[in-house]
């Protein structure tokens, strides 16, 4: 009886330990990973490569001096802007696509070859017939950023739309709902993961099409502000605009996936345990 009760209560007491451990084994890696590439690149930079060459210490110590540049807070305001405002565009078209594609076979027939076609394009090869139709101005880039992120929200919807399962449908038939009402009050809340999928893609590549049109476009934002350091040779000051687009996505990431766990808890509940 003392070894069956010994057994029971050990797990228990046990638990927090474990639990702390696994926090530490999930960050202790990433933060000992970070430190070992910042160091090799920082020595391989200082042994081999010319001094105006961006490396970890030099980074750092520019980092007050841009943070506080006003050419630089208009690059950031103006990209993130345009960023924002062309995820809300794609957001708007790409839902209401991806619904009727997803619910309506006669409609995917028609667009889905399109669609993906479209979303296997490059983004650097509509750049040029972009700049004609808008010219070299900031349309070109919130139409490049649109063209970016649409498909992704289009496909996802369209996967949820389809994944909706029958008995709900089956039940808004028998309370005699309407189509319109269906898919709003039904479909649209079943295909929130789906859509959430979507918008993470969508983001990343919204971003990518904004900095992409600012290199090839030469249109103000922090695309030409990272263009514009590295061609007078301060690699330093351009990193710092790459670092900040990596930190916008990770933020981004972090946000949608806490607003997964927050507002939908049924959702991959795995997940929490990252």
């Amino acid at each position: 009886m003392a070894e069956t009760n010994a057994s029971i209560v050990m797990p228990s007491a046990v638990k927090p330990a474990t639990r702390t451990n696994r926090t530490g084994g999930f960050l202790l890696p990433r933060v000992l990973a970070g430190f070992g590439i910042m160091l090799v690149w920082e020595v391989v930079v200082r042994l081999t490569a010319p001094a105006y060459v961006a490396k970890p210490s030099g980074i750092v110590l520019v980092i007050p001096k841009v943070l506080v540049d006003p050419k630089f807070l208009e690059a950031t305001v103006q990209t993130l802007g345009a960023v924002a405002q062309g995820l809300l565009i794609a957001l708007a078209l790409g839902t209401v696509i991806g619904l009727l594609i997803g619910r309506s076979a006669t409609m995917e027939r028609m667009l889905r070859h399109y669609i993906n076609g479209f979303y296997a394009v490059p983004m650097i090869v509509i750049l040029p017939l972009v700049t004609l139709w808008f010219g070299y101005t900031s349309a070109a880039r919130l139409a490049t950023i649109v063209f970016a992120a649409i498909f992704s929200i289009i496909i996802n919807v369209a996967d949820g739309a389809r994944a909706v399962p029958r008995e709900f449908l089956e039940v808004a038939a028998s309370f005699r709902s309407g189509r319109l009402r269906t898919m709003i009050d039904i479909v649209l809340p079943a295909s929130t993961p789906y859509f959430l999928a979507g918008l993470r893609l969508a983001a990343g590549r919204a971003l990518i099409g904004a900095v992409v049109a600012e290199f090839f476009a030469a249109i103000g934002g922090l695309g030409y502000f990272i263009l514009y350091k590295s061609r007078i040779f301060q690699h330093n000051e351009a990193f710092v605009g790459v670092l900040l687009l990596a930190a916008f996505g990770v933020g981004f990431e972090v946000l949608i996936g806490g607003s997964t766990r927050r507002f939908l808890p049924w959702y991959r509940r795995d997940e929490k345990a990252d």
